[in-house]
């Protein structure tokens, strides 16, 4: 590919990235081919984080492409700087061929617990391992919930206002009983094994609520655990994306 770059023309390869994501962004959404290029972009923004990203970037680029080519890519008109090659390339790697968070955000050695554990041994768990959220699975194999440093925080407070003795909270709750109590669990969210670093910001993006992705094999409740992501990795990600 590299030296296949270099036999081009700084216009050539513009031309091309530009047809890539073109073609990707209409694929992968299903838009219509009449769309302009700036529409697509527009529609788009709402769906992928890096068109959300570089939607001004886009925005101009189509713009550009016009001008190189004026309707006809094989008479081209102007040649684009190249660092606007290199930014219009980079962003049809991210678009195209995307890293994958398994690869490189993923905390792959997945501490994990039973949902049987007292509250004691949660806590003596985090405190040893200084992860702050761990997925719980039940006798069966399925995951019910994140035990989360904040979320076991609230709760014994709560247990505490309401009259309840602190060591009967760490002897004799269970992570499933706290678990159990709570409102929802959209605090975390199950991702297959080909989840982009773009789709996990994604999901970020979207929740506020967010605390982990789960990434396993399917996407499945389950199976155990290939990775997780937390919300302390998010940083992490867009230095991926940017050095991408």
């Amino acid at each position: 590919m590299e030296n296949e770059k270099k036999t081009l023309s700084n216009a050539q390869r513009f031309i091309q990235s530009y047809n890539n994501i073109d073609y990707a962004i209409r694929t992968r959404y299903n838009l219509n081919r009449s769309m302009g290029f700036s529409e697509l972009i527009r529609k788009s923004v709402a769906l992928n984080y890096i068109v959300r990203k570089y939607e001004d970037d886009l925005i101009d680029y189509g713009r550009l492409r016009n001008a190189i080519v004026h309707g006809n890519e094989d008479y081209i008109m102007a040649e684009p700087h190249y660092e606007v090659v290199e930014q219009i390339e980079k962003i049809e790697r991210l678009l195209t061929a995307p890293p994958k968070a398994l690869e490189t955000v993923c905390r792959r050695d997945v501490l994990t617990i039973e949902s049987s554990k007292s509250m004691r041994e949660v806590i003596m768990l985090m405190a040893s391992s200084s992860y702050s959220n761990i997925p719980v699975y039940n006798e069966n194999g399925e995951i019910i919930g994140i035990a989360n440093g904040q979320k076991i925080l609230d709760s014994f407070g709560k247990y505490l206002l309401s009259g309840g003795a602190c060591t009967t909270f760490l002897n004799n709750v269970k992570i499933e009983d706290m678990l159990s109590k709570l409102e929802n669990n959209d605090y975390y969210v199950f991702a297959n094994r080909d989840l982009t670093v773009e789709q996990a910001l994604e999901h970020f993006h979207n929740n506020s609520k967010l605390l982990a992705i789960i990434v396993t094999k399917n996407g499945g409740a389950k199976e155990r655990p290939l990775g997780i992501i937390t919300g302390t990795d998010v940083l992490k990600m867009n230095t991926i994306l940017e050095n991408y």
